[in-house]
């Protein structure tokens, strides 16, 4: 059963990443166009010479997004399908479709939300070429201290699950993981490349566009994994529920 739902899972990733790449391409790119022709503009007034163009500007924000945005999807898909039914019937009577909603929204907090606010997402034109493996190692660093958190907010939900009740035990979880990020946000250093004369809307639009894409994509699994894996689940069963009948 595991691998019908991973299978299920990297589908709706695939159609998750569909309609992230969708909502990217409308909204973001005019961004990052943007951003590009301030980067030129600046490097023009230097008297730099422009550098050379790898890839065209026509497939980084065609195939190029395309293909990044739905592999993506495809591989969180299936991770979350492995976490949901590692998940499944471990917090009482949830369905199917509640846990995978619950499962979303903490992924989305833990895994998209939280550690932009420390580190949010910059157009091009932003951050200096020689920071940018600290820079990299400092992100991934905050979703893996969010992702401790959470593991440690649920085994102390769960501990507290019977002898508090549901509702106590998840806001007492709930406390602890926001008291573990407010000290890894204090404790890891900040990070802060913009240009002074870069223009405020644009990087606000452009963070904007990449939560959209984030919520879209948690979104969507939250929503279409939960129905789908309920369907699986209930054809599953039901073999089984007529054989213990006869």
């Amino acid at each position: 059963m595991v691998g019908q739902l991973l299978l299920r899972g990297m589908l709706v990733g695939v159609l998750a990443g569909l309609l992230a790449f969708g909502f990217a391409r409308v909204f973001g790119e005019p961004s990052v166009d943007r951003a590009i022709a301030f980067e030129e503009a600046v490097s023009q007034a230097k008297g730099e010479p422009p550098e050379p163009e790898l890839v065209s500007r026509g497939e980084q924000a065609g195939v190029g997004l395309f293909t990044g945005v739905v592999v993506y999807g495809a591989a969180l898909g299936g991770l979350f399908a492995l976490a949901f039914a590692f998940c499944l019937g471990r917090f009482g009577a949830l369905s199917p479709r509640a846990t995978a909603g619950l499962l979303a929204l903490a992924g989305f907090v833990a895994i998209a939300l939280l550690p932009a606010l420390k580190y949010p997402p910059n157009p091009p034109a932003i951050g200096e070429p020689e920071t940018i493996v600290l820079r990299t190692q400092l992100y991934f660093s905050m979703i893996a201290l969010s992702l401790v958190s959470l593991g440690a907010a649920v085994a102390l939900a769960r501990s507290l699950w019977t002898r508090l009740g549901a509702w106590n035990a998840a806001l007492l979880g709930v406390a602890l993981y926001l008291v573990l990020m407010i000290v890894a946000q204090t404790v890891l250093p900040a990070v802060n490349e913009v240009p002074d004369q870069f223009p405020a809307m644009l990087l606000w639009r452009f963070r904007l566009v990449s939560f959209g894409i984030q919520a879209i994509l948690w979104t969507t699994l939250g929503l279409l994994f939960g129905y789908v894996a309920e369907r699986g689940l209930a054809h599953a069963a039901a073999p089984r529920l007529a054989r213990a009948l006869r």
